[in-house]
């Protein structure tokens, strides 16, 4: 241990040495007019992992009026969207800062809002944070190291305690039970055995924190270095249940596709399997579709006649629940709608292999995918999780022919921008119409026309549009 916690602070400094001149010129304004200023919480844990960035939190006896006076002719800007819970922003040369009046602020246990109260040193305020690893500070400009909870012994064994008892800590902030779940998969941290044990009997508290908040932890789990660990997490302690119940109800169903494993085993694989195929910064829409592709199977579950267990049409239930879900968690409406699209599709391809698939059915997956095509086919591979070597590589080779048939008749159609042979001027000079319904109705038959058959000559396009014109009784 001696050396990881050396390891740790040799680390640490080279990491401060950074922040040191914007830190000091604020500590020392601060020291000036008779305040404390500590360096706090998340960028002393990252400075001792070697990955701080340029977001430092402070903490301070300054109360917010007092900070903004302090940064006044310092900041380049600032801002006061935490004012009410004793935040104040402000920016300097390319950092972040957030400066917090000592906190010591509580849940009621009744409402979703914790009630502001003000503490009056730096040990009180520290007692009040989540876990001992984000409750060290470097007081500032002396530089000095305060860890009165043994929170870098913790860090170096990669281990989640709370500062005081585990039930103090989330009683403070229910949501902190979900932080830690996010701490396993951002950090890989293994959770004290009384944390947990406070969580599982805790888990129930989560229903009084708002889903913009639960939403933001999701979405820092889910873009961890390894959210299937956090996931674990949810379901083994029952916090899934509080916000993302489909996640543990799928434990209960087998896949059909491959006996050797649940559904819910298959869907941790799948979310592996997509993070192979990310370059660079982690896909947030392609995971969540990861983890909400199969939850419409418990849904439409049945058994056929042979005894062999089906899910028939999951992937239209599960895309409906998936909006319903990820609506109540109040994820934005361009994810939402684009993780719903691909639980829909992910299904789609299945039928390829079977060779009945003509040019328009791969003009029409092209089409319905749309810029969500490069994650629908990482989405397809990656759902391929059977541990038949032969049945994998035959599926692997479909999909193979599949993605060069659709090169082929992108270069030759331009799928991408696939549109009728006319478009809606020409459509109403040749019908004699004014804009209107009829335009659309028209304009959404030679759509169908071109992704069935592929592009037409213009004469063709007007033939078509004529014939249907005198169908539809418009001439």
């Amino acid at each position: 241990m001696v050396n990881e916690l050396s390891a740790a602070q040799r680390r640490a400094v080279s990491e401060l040495v950074r922040i040191w001149p914007v830190a000091d010129e604020l500590a020392q304004r601060f020291a000036a007019a008779g305040h404390e200023l500590h360096l706090v919480g998340g960028p002393v844990r990252d400075a001792l992992l070697g990955r701080l960035g340029n977001d430092l939190d402070f903490t301070t006896d300054a109360h917010p009026d007092q900070t903004l006076k302090l940064l006044e002719g310092w900041a380049e800007t600032t801002w006061e969207t935490g004012r009410e819970f004793g935040t104040i922003g402000a920016a300097r040369r390319g950092f972040r800062l957030e400066i917090t009046t000592f906190r010591a602020e509580k849940y009621d246990g009744i409402s979703r809002y914790p009630r502001v109260q003000y503490g009056t040193d730096l040990a009180e305020d520290l007692r009040r944070r989540d876990f001992t690893v984000n409750a060290m500070a470097v007081s500032l400009p002396e530089h000095r190291f305060t860890d009165p909870y043994g929170g870098l012994e913790d860090l170096a064994a990669r281990r989640l305690r709370t500062p005081g008892t585990p039930q103090e800590s989330f009683g403070d902030d229910p949501l902190r039970m979900l932080r830690a779940a996010r701490f396993a998969s951002q950090l890989r941290f293994t959770i004290d055995s009384d944390v947990l044990a406070a969580i599982r009997d805790m888990a129930g508290d989560l229903r009084r924190i708002t889903a913009e908040r639960i939403r933001e932890e999701l979405t820092k789990l889910m873009c961890g270095a390894d959210p299937v660990a956090g996931l674990r997490l949810l379901v083994d302690t029952g916090l899934a249940d509080q916000f993302l119940p489909e996640l543990s109800g799928l434990r209960l169903e087998i896949d059909e596709h491959a006996q050797h494993k649940d559904v819910y085993e298959h869907t941790l694989t799948v979310i592996r399997n997509v993070m192979s195929y990310e370059e660079g910064e982690p896909d947030l829409i392609l995971r969540m579709a990861a983890l909400m592709h199969d939850i419409g199977k418990p849904a439409t579950k049945s058994t056929d006649k042979d005894g062999r267990v089906t899910f028939h049409h999951h992937e239209v239930v599960g895309a409906r629940m998936t909006r319903e879900r990820m609506k109540a968690l109040r994820f934005p409406k361009d994810v939402t709608s684009a993780v719903a699209k691909l639980v829909a599709l992910h299904l789609r391809f299945y039928g390829y292999g079977r060779g009945e698939w003509t040019d328009s059915a791969v003009r029409r997956y092209v089409t319905d995918a749309g810029d969500l095509l490069p994650r629908l086919h990482k989405l397809v591979r990656s759902d391929c999780t059977t541990r038949n070597r032969r049945k994998a590589a035959q599926l692997a080779a479909d999909y193979d022919a599949l993605e060069e048939r659709i090169e082929r008749l992108q270069a030759e159609e331009n799928l991408a921008r696939v549109r009728p042979d006319l478009d809606g001027n020409a459509i109403m000079e040749l019908l004699g119409v004014p804009p209107g319904p009829v335009v659309g109705r028209a304009w959404n038959h030679l759509k169908e026309l071109r992704l069935e058959r592929g592009p037409l000559s213009r004469e063709e396009a007007e033939t078509e549009l004529l014939a249907w014109a005198r169908t539809e009784g418009i001439l």
